[in-house]
């Protein structure tokens, strides 16, 4: 790291104080940093409203670019900066760390390889209690699709090597829920290969926790494939799981391979890698790549304001 930039005082204090963090790497403007620095990275950690600024600031700056999820506030905006990023020669990345994690790049191989055969439907759950672990953010818009089914939406897209074309969803605030906006929901997604996926979350439910990743059931023509991945809870994490079930017969767990840099520092490698080597690999979280599990938050958003009525993607995409 060779400067940090924040506009709060309160902020770069706590950087330098926390952190140990000299205070003539830390500046109170991009511009300040582009002078004083040789970057070639900006690493935009920021809320969602704020990313589309930023980012273009670092583009017009010439610097590569990786930023948190979801990728801008409009699809709009997100296309914007892929082109600016195009025009600019510039890598432009958003961090969907949860690619990089054994379950589900070996869920994706065993697809690619056409293991069980065509996919037919595929069932996701995510469950979690906010009020009793930990959550605070009880005013965010759309707690549910915007924040957190963000990172669902782009494993179905990277696992089935697919996109989505309409959906269905129904999102609601329970009883007695400290949430203001609504943080349960349920959806019905078709690819365009035919694949129907049936996925239930929530951020209110009283049942077994799920991994953050959510747990997966993947039915093919000739058996299914079942995972969960990034299993943390309360300081305990456990591993990733996959298992495999032949038509008629019982299932069976896989070993999964080590992934060298996983979750976050799986972004950061992969986005180092390109801008070191030029070469783009298969599963890179590209902001263009982005723009479909942006997508798929926008409709989602918008079919739920319809009453679930089903909505085209390409009403979003353009």
């Amino acid at each position: 790291m060779v400067g940090y930039v924040d506009t709060s005082l309160d902020a770069t204090a706590r950087v330098q104080t926390e952190l140990g963090i000299d205070p003539k790497l830390c500046f109170s403007s991009l511009d300040e940093a582009a002078k004083r620095t040789d970057a070639v990275l900006a690493i935009c950690t920021l809320r969602t409203e704020a990313h589309y600024p930023v980012v273009k600031r670092c583009l017009e700056l010439g610097y590569n670019v990786i930023v948190e999820k979801p990728f801008t506030t409009t699809i709009a905006q997100g296309k914007e900066l892929v082109a600016l990023a195009k025009a600019q020669d510039r890598v432009l990345m958003v961090s969907q760390n949860y690619r990089h994690q054994p379950a589900p790049i070996a869920a994706a191989e065993l697809i690619a390889r056409n293991t069980f055969g065509a996919m037919n439907m595929v069932s996701l759950d995510f469950r979690r209690h906010g009020p009793s672990q930990g959550y605070r953010y009880w005013d965010m818009p759309d707690p549910l699709l915007a924040d957190m089914s963000i990172h669902h939406f782009d494993l179905m897209r990277y696992v089935l090597n697919d996109e989505p074309v309409r959906l269905s969803c129904r999102t609601w605030n329970p009883p007695g829920s400290p949430f203001h906006f609504h943080p349960s929901g349920v959806a019905l997604i078709e690819f365009s290969r035919g694949t129907m996926v049936s996925y239930r979350a929530s951020w209110m439910n009283s049942g077994p926790v799920t991994p953050w990743a959510g747990e997966w059931v993947m039915d093919a023509a000739e058996g299914q494939i079942r995972w969960s991945s990034r299993d943390h809870f309360r300081n305990v994490a456990g591993p990733d799981v996959v298992t495999l079930q032949k038509l008629d017969e019982k299932p069976a767990p896989i070993p999964l391979d080590a992934v060298k840099f996983p979750d976050r520092t799986g972004t950061l490698n992969a986005i180092a890698s390109v801008i070191e080597s030029g070469i783009v690999p298969v599963g890179f979280s590209s902001g263009q790549d982005n723009l479909g599990s942006l997508a798929l938050v926008q409709t989602s958003i918008l079919s739920a304001s319809r009453g679930g009525d089903w909505t085209e993607i390409s009403e979003v995409l353009g």
